[in-house]
């Protein structure tokens, strides 16, 4: 892991808050607090202890908390056993226990921001852990927020409020945002492989946090003012949810020429610069892209000016569950059937592949549309156990060939790759692929409505 070698001089200089506070983390004597331990907080509190670090996790949640110190993950990307052994190490604990915050040299502050219904960010959790904080602030302290959120809150909330104390950013303690870029169930990137960013309040709060993230991340990139580490995280994901939008209204026009989307994609992806592939899809789900770009919208909007591919990919975005649903009521109907009273089985109800995160799943909204209409619905997904459907709990099932056969048509909303398509294909009576998993069997190109 990269480390840095603290100079002779360094240890000659008269020792101030940043000083000491570098030293600390050169030599991993640092204690670090990562407040919320959900799929964001515990795999980066567990780099820290993976690199000696003595790292206590905070959250408001008891279960979750006593799950932790069971040694029980609750993210693909952090595993049993790795907790384990940090755990008998003492490198690792989880806690309730705010106080902790006292002792901690470096804080760091993973809470969940959501959307209210009215599409205003909602950053009561920031708030409540930046109290916490405040409470406990010292001389001599990182602070570091990671949440999401809109450009300006790390400066005109956090900053704000810890001046009540008396304490100056950049001389007593030290505050800098840097965006959170963990892809869950991503086995290719995983902490230490995706470069961070670091903005400070003053040159020093880069600084330091840079240094910090530098002992567990392969490549930290410094950036002015915390405001431009805010908004590289959400053109990220505006980047995202334009581009997602774009393959979707392709993929309407596609159909409308009577020509396969996937083709015309992958034929344009053989360009070797220019061009970066997405692909059309049921709608979009996860805890970023259908809501981060909304906070950039609420501060333009707070400053007179009115975003404009935002709202129109949103639109798009957001109007791929009934284009799915009427392409389920297509085959139906080619089937002498209609939507009530059939059987459909749905293959995957989780956000992504290779996860049990069902945040703002389409697939959910989707089966509660389809519910509505009469549907009989089961549903396969080897990573969720149980969804609610409008009053109702249905529990997963097995995808095999009984199941296949009972349906009057499989739905494919998320393309877990332990599915076995070809199965699907062979023995479904219709089959609706949103996520063209079944792309490559070669009887299914003409068999299979797919976007």
């Amino acid at each position: 892991m990269y480390t840095e070698t603290v100079s002779t001089s360094r240890n000659l200089q008269h020792s101030t808050p940043c000083s000491d506070l570098e030293e600390l983390i050169r030599s991993h004597a640092a204690r670090i607090t990562v407040i919320g331990q959900g799929y964001v907080g515990l795999p980066l509190a567990v780099g820290f202890a993976h690199e000696s670090f003595k790292v206590v996790g905070l959250d408001i949640n008891p279960e979750r908390v006593a799950m932790l110190n069971d040694c029980r993950s609750n993210t693909p990307d952090v595993l049993n056993e790795e907790l384990q052994v940090l755990h008998e190490d003492h490198l690792y604990e989880a806690s309730t226990d705010y106080s902790e915050l006292s002792n901690s040299d470096v804080i760091i502050i993973c809470v969940p921001t959501p959307l209210r219904k009215t599409k205003d960010p909602d950053i009561s959790y920031i708030m409540e852990a930046a109290e916490r904080v405040k409470e406990n602030l010292r001389k001599g302290q990182l602070i570091i927020l990671e949440s999401t959120t809109y450009p300006g809150t790390t400066e005109e909330i956090l900053l704000e409020l810890f001046q009540e104390t008396g304490l100056q950013a950049g001389e007593d303690y030290f505050l800098a945002f840097s965006p959170e870029r963990i892809d869950p169930g991503n086995t290719k990137f995983q902490v230490k492989d995706i470069p961070k960013i670091t903005g400070g309040i003053t040159v020093e709060c880069t600084r330091l946090a840079a240094i910090l993230y530098r002992q567990i991340v392969n490549q930290v990139v410094e950036v002015s003012s915390p405001k431009v580490a805010e908004l590289a995280k959400l053109y990220e994901n505006v980047f995202r949810s334009v581009n997602i939008a774009l393959a979707n209204e392709f993929s309407m026009m596609c159909r409308e020429l009577k020509v396969n989307t996937r083709e015309v994609i992958n034929a344009a992806a053989t360009k070797p610069f220019g061009f970066m592939p997405f692909y059309p899809g049921p709608g979009i789900g996860g805890h970023c892209i259908p809501v981060d770009p909304s906070y950039l919208t609420w501060k333009m909007r707070l400053n007179n000016y009115q975003t404009r591919f935002i709202p129109l990919a949103e639109e798009i975005n957001q109007s791929m569950p009934e284009l799915v649903i009427s392409l389920v009521n297509e085959t139906l109907n080619e089937q002498g059937q209609c939507i009530n009273g059939a059987s459909i089985l749905v293959l995957g109800v989780a956000y992504k592949p290779g996860v049990g995160d069902t945040r703002e799943s389409p697939a959910l909204l989707i089966m509660e549309k389809l519910s509505r209409k009469g549907a009989l619905l089961t549903y396969a997904d080897p990573y969720v156990p149980s969804v609610i459907i409008g009053q109702e709990t249905l529990l997963a099932e097995q995808l095999n060939e009984k199941t296949l056969k009972a349906a009057d048509c499989v739905l494919i909303l998320t393309d877990h790759a332990n599915f076995d398509y070809a199965m699907v294909v062979a023995k479904a009576r219709s089959v609706v692929d949103t996520r063209d998993a079944t792309w490559n069997i070669e009887t299914a190109r003409s068999t299979v409505k797919r976007l």
